[in-house]
């Protein structure tokens, strides 16, 4: 790994505590400081994109140029086959209102009502800019399959966590147990790519 990137300062370009916190655990195994945007009063930025990738590029690109430093930003959420690919993007305001986790999925739980089919997948899009106008950005992509369940279950992580059912671990990701989620989550593994592409572009 480039030792320069271990010493230098990496925005974060979210203001969701969960994924902060996330990735704040997440970056621990790498040995690498990453600060989220609201210690630097980065203003909040239209995510006008029509799929993750575009959102996250505007969100990286925002944010570095905000601080000029360079900048990660996810974007990620819940695609469901049987909704033909919602909530998706709007995951996060799926119900209407931002960050209202609970809404969200039981929004989701109502329109699968009745539906046999509830397989769904977490997606994660992680881009790096090393600066604002990068025009090489590295962009990374994880998913984390499983099932819709019919009923909440555990109060842990965050957003859809609750509905999300993972057969191999008999659970929900709101059950699973930290370490576990952190290896094998969306966004883990769009970290374990983004870690090994920095030697590569930096």
């Amino acid at each position: 790994m480039n030792h320069k990137l271990v010493n230098d300062q990496i925005v974060l370009a979210t203001g969701n505590k969960g994924k902060v916190a996330e990735f704040s655990s997440l970056f621990e195994q790498y040995r690498i400081s990453v600060s989220p945007q609201s210690e630097f009063l980065v203003s909040d930025v239209a995510e006008t994109g029509s799929t993750f990738v575009e959102n996250a590029i505007i969100k990286a690109r925002h944010a570095s140029r905000e601080t000029n430093l360079p900048a990660i930003a996810d974007d990620s959420g819940l695609v469901i086959d049987a909704l033909k690919g919602a909530p998706g993007i709007y995951s996060a305001r799926y119900c209407g209102q931002h960050g209202n986790d609970v809404g969200n999925y039981e929004k989701v739980l109502r329109e699968l009502e009745g539906q046999h089919n509830r397989s769904a997948r977490f997606l994660c899009v992680l881009v790096f800019m090393r600066f604002a106008n990068d025009p090489t950005p590295i962009i990374c992509q994880g998913e984390w399959h499983g099932k819709i369940t019919t009923a909440p279950s555990g109060d842990g992580g965050f957003g859809y966590d609750p509905i999300f059912f993972l057969p191999e671990h008999n659970c929900t990701a709101a059950e699973l147990d930290k370490s576990v989620k952190n290896t094998e989550s969306h966004r883990a593994k769009a970290l374990k790519q983004l870690m090994a592409s920095f030697s590569d572009h930096l």
